[in-house]
């Protein structure tokens, strides 16, 4: 017997100007198996609007403390996805 693989349930959060075109801190995600973080992108613009969508394009992100360069990367249940505008200042 195969089982199919889970969903992923995917904790974010937003910092700076993401937590503000959100309007919330933290949110937890449920994506269908075999989403990417380019999936996640899509989903959190689909439900929070244009003014996220816009701070996305120039956001990165950090998949469990680490940067992700390569927005194809499975996202496995439990991840942790960080998203950091730009930080101006010295």
């Amino acid at each position: 017997m195969t089982t199919a693989p889970a969903d992923a349930t995917v904790r974010v959060r937003y910092f700076a100007g993401a937590r503000a075109a959100a309007g919330i801190p933290e949110e937890t995600i449920r994506l269908a198996a075999g989403a990417t973080v380019r999936d996640l992108v899509a989903e959190l613009g689909s439900r929070h609007g244009d003014g996220l969508t816009r701070v996305l394009t120039a956001c990165s992100f950090l998949l469990d403390g680490i940067s992700v360069r390569d927005h194809g990367i499975t996202l496995v249940d439990g991840s942790g996805v960080d998203v950091l505008p730009p930080f101006a200042g010295g």
